[in-house]
């Protein structure tokens, strides 16, 4: 089962429609998904701020400022 961790923001719109796709996908192939908020955090400060949402899949930076959702369901489609 695939991992997808969600790095947001609050009062963040893109993170907002980000996550709309990411939950229409997790109906479709019931990965574990886990959101994480950077606010008041220096170093996910410092790391993601400039591009949100950031969008990780089993580890891996997959997807920053929008999610395309072909591309996650084929990402998803092809992890083991």
């Amino acid at each position: 089962m695939s991992r997808v961790v969600v790095y947001t923001a609050e009062g963040c719109r893109l993170c907002e429609r980000a996550l709309e796709v990411v939950r229409d996908a997790q109906a479709e192939f019931g990965f574990e998904l886990e959101l994480v908020d950077i606010g008041g955090n220096p170093e996910l400060e410092a790391r993601h701020r400039e591009h949100l949402p950031v969008v990780e899949v089993d580890g891996e930076r997959a997807f920053t400022y929008f999610v395309d959702p072909v591309a996650l369901r084929a990402r998803l489609a092809t992890d083991p």
